[in-house]
């Protein structure tokens, strides 16, 4: 009997992918709408990947309420059924953010929570509730804190980047040096298999990553060898850099606090909790070949 997969937000990116990665590897998947009222209905198999929610919006103009609604109230409301289910697994796809905006040194499932916006707040809500019930015997919850994920298909904020290079505009940043981390698809889909198909991986919170923090001077270096490009960085004094940023948070420049902060900051992610679970020292694909393969995608 062929073990089946219930998937919400299959419309996005990484539902998208996970579906298909789970069908090739002989799950059977079922995606599930939760704007429809009757999704209650008939559903039934061995785990349920919770993916539907309402992504960060980097141009601040959502309403904070739309947040809790769709990331708290939902998960809330899936649980719950999942609780009264036959179903094994529950899997809640959390965020990085949800822990943390700034991470100074190396992020780790045990620090606590304290995000600023209101998604980071709304997913963390959400996690609250999950850990705050009692779990009947013989099933599982994972509540999974992805960083940035990329792939084929999602440029997601490597197309700034992507675009500087390609139009062989310099970029002006290297004087910054600072260690990201990032998630191919490919390795996310692994994960979850992985997750899928051994028992014996306890319930709980995990980081997903890749294993290499890259710095974004790295990313940079890694887009003008795929592009075949001269890498033209050139390293502004970080003075002149800072000044032009805050003229730009006033006169809307591209170049501004909010981009220099993202391009230039810290956020190491560690993953060593969930492959120590799996029994792994290694994911099948490193951070630059993930990269690689996403940016070879944007070509096409």
């Amino acid at each position: 009997m062929i073990d089946k997969v219930i998937i919400t937000g299959v419309s996005g990116f990484v539902g998208q992918n996970i579906s298909r990665y789970l069908s090739e590897c002989s799950f059977d998947t079922e995606m599930v709408s939760l704007r429809n009222s009757d999704w209650k209905s008939n559903l039934d198999g061995i785990a349920i990947l919770h993916l539907a929610g309402k992504a960060h919006d980097t141009k601040n103009v959502s309403e904070g309420s739309e947040y809790f609604k769709v990331n708290t109230e939902l998960t809330k409301e899936l649980f719950n059924y999942f609780l009264e289910s036959n179903i094994r697994d529950f899997f809640y796809f959390s965020s990085v953010k949800a822990v943390a905006d700034e991470v100074p040194e190396v992020l780790f499932e045990a620090v606590l929570g304290n995000p600023k916006s209101p998604y980071g707040k709304s997913k963390l809500q959400g996690e609250e509730y999950i850990l705050s019930k009692q779990i009947p015997q013989g099933k599982r919850f994972f509540i999974i804190r992805p960083c940035m994920i990329h792939g084929p298909g999602n440029k997601g904020n490597l197309n700034l980047l992507y675009n500087l290079v390609n139009k062989r505009i310099p970029y002006p940043l290297s004087a910054f040096c600072n260690e990201r981390s990032f998630l191919g698809i490919d390795n996310l889909n692994f994960l979850i298999k992985e997750m899928l198909q051994n028992k014996n991986i306890p319930s709980g919170v995990y980081n997903f990553s890749d294993d290499e923090f890259l710095s974004t001077n790295e990313l940079v270096q890694i887009i003008s060898l795929v592009l075949d490009r001269k890498n033209n960085s050139i390293a502004v004094p970080k003075s002149i850099i800072n000044g032009i940023a805050k003229i730009g948070d006033f006169v809307k420049l591209p170049l501004n606090s909010e981009t220099v902060q993202k391009l230039t900051e810290n956020y190491r992610v560690s993953n060593q909790k969930i492959k120590a679970a799996i029994g792994i020292k290694k994911l099948p694909y490193t951070a630059q070949q993930g990269l690689e393969k996403t940016i070879k995608s944007f070509i096409k």
